[in-house]
């Protein structure tokens, strides 16, 4: 008895090593091998994953360091979400992804990737729970075998060339929260949602021709009478259905040819608002004038291209110039699936928010489905436009040592005041160099505080994680991957990340000045010249001997501190504006200061139990 006990104890480790196919060190090697695939299959024009995606690695977690990543644990080669969207990536859909068998989240957006989505894709995603196709150039119809997918809560795949009839099986979805397929070439009936899914007109807008609620009603033509079919049966019916063939393809060529001329600038999403031009833009603040959408939309041109400042998780930014001269900034807000009464009391909440180191939010417009927020225009663009001037291939005057103290010390004192003085406070969660705005005198103001609790619903902490709230690439704190939480020391952490960019010029994401065989971050790489007492090399050559060494070195400790890896050894974001404040006493950057002492530290147990209860709630 013992003996077979142990043959069949033998036997079982034997199957469920061929089955996992462990390798040496303990992380799952078909996760491995979907990373791999994917770097080789698909094109990387920016060469993001070639930096970073370094497979030589062979320790645990080492693929949880890649971009655009996330892992079940950060000791554990487990996918739990792949992230890759906006990174210029071309080619088609990644079959490699069958390998990634532990996968919850797919996110593929605002690429280039073209061809059709895979009909058996459920085989090769079976346990997704949101799925972002959109803004790529995916073609060919929705592959009915998506409702196989079984997992879904969320579907986006809008702005593609999708042909064809949406499938009704998609119907069978039972988790199914959320549904989107605007500014394809779709028809015919849209699947009958149960009441769970929220979906709107907006959600199937700019396609050739969808019918059924929310829509019009579907209209079908009745057939004609025998004699006349037999009529046309003896006129000849296979000529006349070849004639109606052609008919049809040509009208439908030029259907998309006329569709074509008729948004050269790709923004389809505008024309979408036709008929709603009327609606009043709510204000906060009296000295703004009055405004309609029609106002919106004339001054960016009908949100065109050519106007887009920024673009980003939380929306895209344009520069909306008013006929009086007015300029100001319109954003295009990504996806809510808050109610609209949800969304307002949050909006006029963050419409209160008044601090000098803030984007002034002065109000904001609802019109069908899309959700439009209009700031305060700041004529010196984004931090990252002025730091990293190469993104988007300009050239610029390089930033001197004393503007960039005073846009650290500033952005550190809004990000201060928002932790600790703000009623109710409130964690950013989205903090970069591209949500750090510039005004005429270089005074940093915040911007996208408060917007990440709008983008996605607030279920459970998973979905918070997976449908990556936490921030951009080379900015999210190493801990969310285990807590799911967002915290301020989160926040500190990603602020950090902003400093370091200050300081040493680099990127977050890959570091120009580091060896050829080196493809981690910008953390990584400091991380690497401390624990090799070499640290004074990450600062800009541009700021070496210029009278100011001593207090770049003490800037670039301050951030260094805040990326610790350890969150409890991370200084609140009130200690950091003192430290930032006590290095730059001499330029008197930080007068008429509104940032108090927080009676808890800034950072107390019981704020965090609070902020998360509060997210709970919702």
């Amino acid at each position: 008895m013992g003996l077979r006990r142990v043959i069949l104890g033998t036997f079982v480790v034997g199957a469920l090593w061929v089955l996992l196919w462990i390798d040496p060190t303990g992380g799952v090697q078909s996760d491995v091998d979907c990373l791999k695939s994917i770097r080789d299959t698909v094109e990387d024009p920016n060469n993001y994953m070639n930096y970073t995606w370094d497979f030589s690695n062979h320790t645990e977690g080492s693929i949880c360091q890649f971009i655009g990543v996330e892992c079940w644990h950060q000791n554990e080669n487990k996918v739990l979400n792949l992230k890759l969207s906006n990174m210029g990536l071309k080619g088609h859909f990644p079959l490699g992804l069958q390998n990634c068998s532990s996968m919850t989240s797919l996110d593929l957006s605002n690429n280039d990737f073209n061809g059709s989505i895979p009909s058996n894709i459920s085989m090769l995603i079976p346990f997704v729970t949101t799925l972002d196709l959109s803004s790529n150039s995916f073609s060919g119809e929705i592959p009915e075998n998506l409702a196989n997918c079984t997992y879904l809560h969320s579907i986006k795949l809008d702005n593609n060339q999708l042909l064809g009839q949406i499938p009704w099986q998609l119907n069978q979805l039972g988790r199914l929260t959320s549904f989107s397929v605007a500014n394809n070439q779709l028809q015919g009936p849209v699947p009958s949602f149960g009441r769970n899914v929220l979906v709107t007109a907006g959600n199937y807008a700019n396609n050739l021709g969808l019918c059924g609620p929310p829509l019009s009603k579907c209209e079908f033509k009745k057939g004609p009478s025998a004699n006349v079919i037999a009529a046309a049966a003896a006129g000849g019916v296979t000529v006349g259905t070849i004639s109606l063939a052609i008919g049809l393809f040509v009208l439908m060529r030029r259907r998309s040819h006329r569709k074509k001329e008729a948004d050269p600038e790709g923004n389809k999403w505008a024309r979408s608002l036709k008929g709603s031009e009327g609606v009043k833009v709510s204000v906060f603040e009296k000295s703004v004038s009055k405004m309609k959408l029609n106002d919106l939309m004339k001054a960016t041109n009908n949100f065109s291209k050519s106007s887009i400042i920024d673009s980003g998780r939380t929306g895209t930014m344009y520069k909306a110039i008013l006929g009086d001269d007015n300029v100001l900034m319109i954003k295009r807000l990504q996806d809510s699936q808050h109610s609209e009464k949800q969304l307002m009391s949050e909006l006029e909440t963050l419409g209160k928010a008044k601090h000098r180191n803030l984007v002034p939010l002065l109000g904001f417009c609802m019109a069908k489905n899309e959700r439009l927020l209009v700031y305060r225009f700041m004529p010196n663009g984004t931090l990252r436009e002025r730091i990293h001037p190469s993104c988007d291939g300009e050239t610029s005057d390089a930033v001197d040592w004393p503007t960039r103290l005073k846009i650290g010390i500033g952005a550190a004192r809004g990000l201060a005041w928002l932790h600790h003085n703000c009623n109710p406070r409130i964690i950013h969660r989205n903090i970069s160099s591209k949500c750090i705005f510039l005004d005429t005198d270089f005074e940093p103001r915040l911007s996208d505080f408060g917007l990440a609790r709008l983008m996605n619903p607030v279920d459970t902490h998973l979905s918070t994680f997976v449908n990556g709230e936490f921030g951009d690439l080379g900015y999210v704190a190493p801990e969310y991957s285990r807590t799911l939480v967002a915290t301020p020391k989160g926040d500190v952490y990603s602020f950090g990340v902003v400093l370091l960019e200050l300081v040493t010029g680099e990127h977050p994401t890959h570091i120009g000045r580091a060896s050829d065989n080196f493809k981690g971050n910008l953390v990584d790489w400091i991380t690497e010249l401390t624990n090799n007492a070499r640290l004074e090399e990450a600062i800009d050559e541009g700021l070496s001997g210029k009278g100011f060494d001593s207090e770049v070195f003490q800037f670039l400790k301050v951030a260094c501190s805040c990326v610790s890896s350890n969150p409890k050894e991370r200084p609140t974001m009130f200690e950091v504006y003192q430290l930032l404040r006590a290095i730059g006493q001499r330029y008197d950057f930080s007068t008429d200061d509104n940032i108090q002492m927080p009676t808890d530290n800034g950072d107390s147990q019981y704020l965090e139990e609070l902020i998360v209860a509060r997210e709970e709630t919702k």
